[in-house]
């Protein structure tokens, strides 16, 4: 039995080891690839070591699980286009939050019904309890903000904040009343009622935040779902669930702050200030004279023709359009055509960390080109054209512009300081997080109207043309 305990944490070691180097590895686009595979190898190892340990109880139930799970799992990766990735991500956080909170509800009802409970036993159950819980109705909310089956703006009520603090004050009440009853059906009831206000607050946290701020929201019920994990680890004291926990809250930890050094605002800013509930003037400070000016793709392409330096803001409407291809091949053309072609960044841009990037790596952008926006803004003047695809607040000047405006302070690329600016939008309408850009009506700004997608060909096509 020794040896046999021995072979197995030696092995969740090699698979925690597999886990670091995985994500070190993630860290760069041309190792991300190989990070990938060197985790699920990892993940892999674990699960086998722990398929044949002999605390089993059921392959039969295991088996029909994996069937099921990978069979939707395999649809999904299938099926699931680009656009709907930060979706699908949301959905991942909440049924790995849903997971943590029914083992430890399954743990504490065997243990009651086996034995006495220890009360550090109890308290581990209600931590994975109260972070599952949370996790799960919090990412489904945000899943449904980010399929659109609710509105994606920031929803405030009266006193709501107190209504957030008195569910979350009556989880407190319930996870110190749980250890200090000693099994029976009356712990059975308070696990139930910490169960429900769980869920609650997943909920209620998630409804005041607007669509501007997903990214963030994504991020850290991503880390969330890891510490989740790791409280179900203790549970059922298995050390690589707690290892590989601990690895994904802290690293969707850092990634939450990131982002919100990214916006220039602190996380309870983002997670109490209602943004997005309320639209902001618009008036930016810019000579535009308040008029959309629209421009052919005849007329754009002349442009483009003749510009030495251009630069690419990729947004979610790219993703919408799924143009990024036409993209890649558009960038191919004005560098064949000898201009300076670069990619311009921004690390909230899209509806998840790294969206764009995700994007373009899979369109073979090469990774040279990709550059932040710190390293962009200083040349943005030198910049002949700027080409905004669908994007808005990550270029929005109210930030740097206007004090009364909601991302006053946030860094953007400052589009506006180009000679020439391309704005691609489908419509007039403001960004997911319904505040205005004056961008748009700026005096060097054109708009192009339509499908991203079909403009990037319309102007692919012209150059072709003009050489053929």
């Amino acid at each position: 039995m020794e040896s046999s305990a021995t072979i197995v944490n030696l092995a969740y070691i090699a698979a925690a080891i597999c886990f670091i180097f995985g994500i070190k590895m993630l860290g760069k686009a041309e190792t991300a690839r190989r990070g990938n595979r060197l985790s699920a190898i990892g993940m892999l190892l674990a699960v086998v070591v722990t398929l044949l340990d002999r605390s089993i109880v059921s392959y039969e139930l295991i088996i029909v699980g994996i069937v099921i799970g990978g069979a939707i799992g395999a649809v999904a990766a299938k099926r699931v286009q680009m656009t709907g990735m930060p979706e699908l991500v949301a959905l991942f956080n909440g049924f790995g939050g849903l997971a943590s909170l029914l083992v430890g509800s399954a743990e504490f009802v065997r243990q009651s019904g086996a034995e006495t409970l220890i009360p550090a036993t109890s308290a581990i159950i209600a931590l994975a309890v109260i972070i599952g819980g949370i996790t799960f109705t919090g990412s489904l909310y945000a899943w449904a903000k980010l399929a659109g089956k609710v509105s994606g703006t920031a929803r405030i009520y009266p006193q709501q904040k107190r209504v957030n603090a008195g569910v979350a004050g009556a989880i407190v009440l319930l996870a110190i009343l749980l250890p200090i009853l000693d099994g029976g059906i009356s712990a059975g009831v308070v696990l139930v009622l910490l169960i429900i206000t769980a869920l609650a607050l997943g909920i209620l946290a998630v409804m005041p935040i607007g669509g501007g701020d997903m990214p963030v929201v994504i991020a850290l019920l991503n880390s969330l779902s890891g510490l989740a994990a790791s409280a179900a680890g203790f549970v059922i004291q298995n050390n690589v669930l707690i290892v590989a926990g601990c690895l994904v809250g802290a690293s969707g930890l850092i990634l939450t702050v990131i982002m919100c050094k990214a916006m220039n605002r602190s996380l309870t800013n983002v997670l109490f200030s209602g943004f997005g509930a309320q639209v902001a003037s618009g008036e930016v400070g810019l000579d535009s004279g308040g008029e959309l000016k629209p421009i052919s793709t005849e007329d754009a392409y002349y442009i483009l023709e003749s510009a030495s330096n251009v630069v690419f803001i990729p947004g979610y409407g790219m993703a919408v359009a799924q143009a990024q291809h036409a993209v890649k091949e558009l960038a191919g053309i004005l560098s064949n055509n000898g201009a300076e072609v670069r990619f311009a960044i921004h690390p909230v841009a899209g509806r998840m960390p790294g969206h764009m990037n995700v994007l373009l790596a899979e369109a073979d952008v090469d990774y040279e080109q990709l550059v932040e926006m710190d390293d962009v803004n200083p040349t943005m003047e030198m910049v002949d054209v700027a080409i905004v695809i669908g994007a808005n607040d990550v270029v929005n000047p109210a930030a740097t512009n206007d004090p009364s405006s909601p991302i006053h302070g946030m860094p953007i690329i400052e589009a506006h300081r180009a000679k020439t600016v391309f704005c691609l939008k489908r419509g007039k309408g403001a960004g997911f997080s319904g505040i205005e850009n004056g961008l748009f009506t700026a005096a060097n700004t054109r708009m192009i109207y339509g499908d991203a997608k079909g403009t990037m060909t319309n102007l692919v096509g012209q150059f072709k043309d003009s050489v053929g």
